[in-house]
């Protein structure tokens, strides 16, 4: 997944990144901002907006690959998309399992698709903008970590793993305005 390509085919998937990262930013925070208002009980609703999560992270994934396939190898995003898959699938059924099982595959999955982001930002310096990436990855790795950890108290609350997605949203927001200067070949 290297930037090794050519000035115009860095502009051009910097652009597309650009308009991925503030589609992912403005969707984070109204899934934020919805699944705040249902996320005191676990039920069937809150469970549908906890899978929708990591599918649109799919969704986005699949957009990446495709979008930036001429920079370098995609097989990364490939993992973050089983992975995300494997994630939505362990939602649904945590569901049904309480609170500490949703924290756990919620805090499995923000470690791997972190440390997945993390690799990827740093295999993307060359093009800009990736810093926010990078460090957002980092984030979720530490923040996937405490949600499993959350899983074990002694009254675990869902509240926190949404709120997950609002550094999320603003890390999107900086990337992709950081991304402007090579989305315009400079």
């Amino acid at each position: 997944m290297t930037t090794t390509a050519a000035p115009g085919v860095l502009a051009t998937t910097a652009a597309a990144l650009r308009r991925l990262y503030f589609a992912r930013a403005g969707f984070a925070v109204v899934w934020a901002l919805v699944t705040f208002a249902v996320a005191k009980d676990l039920n069937p609703l809150t469970t549908t907006l906890l899978v929708i999560y990591p599918l649109v992270d799919v969704a986005a994934a699949v957009y990446d690959a495709r979008s930036t396939r001429s920079t370098g190898s995609p097989n990364l995003l490939y993992l973050n998309i089983a992975v995300s898959t494997l994630a939505a699938v362990g939602l649904a059924v945590a569901g049904s399992s309480g609170i500490p099982a949703v924290l756990r595959v919620w805090g499995a999955w923000a470690v791997v698709a972190g440390l997945v982001q993390l690799v990827v930002g740093v295999t993307r310096r060359r093009m800009g903008g990736q810093w926010p990436m990078i460090i957002s990855g980092g984030l979720s790795v530490l923040a996937g970590s405490s949600f499993i950890a959350a899983a074990s108290a002694d009254d675990p609350m869902l509240t926190n793993a949404v709120g997950y997605a609002i550094p999320g949203a603003v890390f999107f927001l900086i990337a992709a305005i950081r991304l402007g200067r090579s989305a315009k070949g400079n």
